[in-house]
């Protein structure tokens, strides 16, 4: 693909043979589903980003495009641009998909309403035309903790940022979770339906660092891309020919009703970053050597390192299978 070269890390141990890799992680898919499953093809939901996206070409390169069902499940906050972008990608490879509108169940189900009661513990004229997200503040800037705050905008465009009491911000998160949890009910209903498996798209630094809902975007039968770096993605992504359009879109969560960076949200750096982060400290690379790859100080790439391991406890939960005395 020639405009792969934009995606290649300059981090040179993240660079894969992408063409190996896919071939690889296709046999792995294939086999699993035929051994360990035991099912005829494989459902995701379609969110017009990179990870949804590598993973449906990976399962039409494994099972093809006929075995393969895509669901776009948008929301009342949703950006329309998701929709967009998914339904370019389910046309490039020729998946059969379905639209699943989930705002009706989720405002049936009080979503919203709990979360703009929660909002408004905090900012007392919270209503309708207003938009919210959560963000942190950056553990490199606030000497290591994550901080959350809530960011809200006004309907004549003013912003505010105020801290949240831990009441408020759990209560936010938990109404919101209620997104992931629905849409997975979605996926589950229509993989039932074929005998089709659920296919789970985190990345390695999404599985890695928690970086999901638990039953909720956690929840799935296979998971072929949880072994990749975000920066691996990219460049499977460009060799399988995903639209340029979606290669380019900034990686966002799109759950919250203002536009909203993983950064902001959860991780420390952009991705690039996080990646040779992540990866200096599972090959147990010094600070120093990290520091000249990300453009930090050996300081800051501590920094980072400690951030990565207080969210991999967090993570230990979300990972964890229920208990039981058996």
């Amino acid at each position: 693909m020639g405009h792969q070269s934009n995606h290649i890390p300059s981090f040179a141990p993240l660079i894969l043979d992408a063409k190996t890799e896919i071939g690889a992680t296709a046999n792995w898919l294939r086999e699993r589903l035929r051994t360990d499953l035991r099912k005829r093809g494989l459902v995701l939901g379609l969110s017009g980003g990179i990870d949804s996206s590598l993973c449906a070409a990976l399962a039409v390169e494994a099972v093809g495009a006929k075995n393969v069902f895509g669901i776009f499940m948008p929301e009342n906050d949703s950006d329309p641009e998701s929709l967009r972008l998914g339904q370019k990608l389910a046309a490039r490879f020729g998946i059969k998909t379905i639209i699943e509108d989930i705002g009706p169940a989720l405002a049936a189900a009080g979503c919203y309403e709990r979360r703009d009661g929660f909002i408004r513990e905090a900012v007392p004229e919270y209503g309708p035309g207003w938009s919210s997200k959560i963000v942190f503040d950056n553990p490199l800037t606030s000497g290591g903790y994550n901080i959350s705050s809530l960011v809200v905008r006004a309907p004549d465009g003013e912003m505010q940022k105020v801290r949240l009491s831990a009441k408020a911000y759990l209560g936010i998160v938990a109404a919101t979770n209620m997104k992931q949890r629905t849409r997975k009910q979605i996926e589950y209903y229509h993989a039932d339906r074929l005998n089709f498996a659920v296919l789970g798209t985190p990345n390695r630094l999404e599985y890695d660092q928690g970086f999901f809902v638990k039953n909720g975007d956690g929840a799935a039968d296979i998971k072929p891309i949880a072994h990749l770096y975000k920066s691996q993605v990219f460049q499977l992504a460009a060799e399988l020919g995903v639209p340029e359009e979606i290669l380019s879109r900034p990686p966002t969560t799109d759950t919250y009703s203002l536009p909203q960076t993983q950064e902001e949200f959860y991780f420390a750096l952009p991705y690039q970053k996080m990646d040779i982060c992540l990866f200096g400290l599972e090959n147990d690379l010094s600070s120093q050597e990290v520091a000249g790859a990300v453009g930090l100080s050996p300081e800051q790439v501590d920094l980072v390192w400690q951030d990565i391991k207080a969210k991999r406890k967090v993570a230990r939960y979300l990972h964890a299978a229920p208990l039981t005395r058996l």
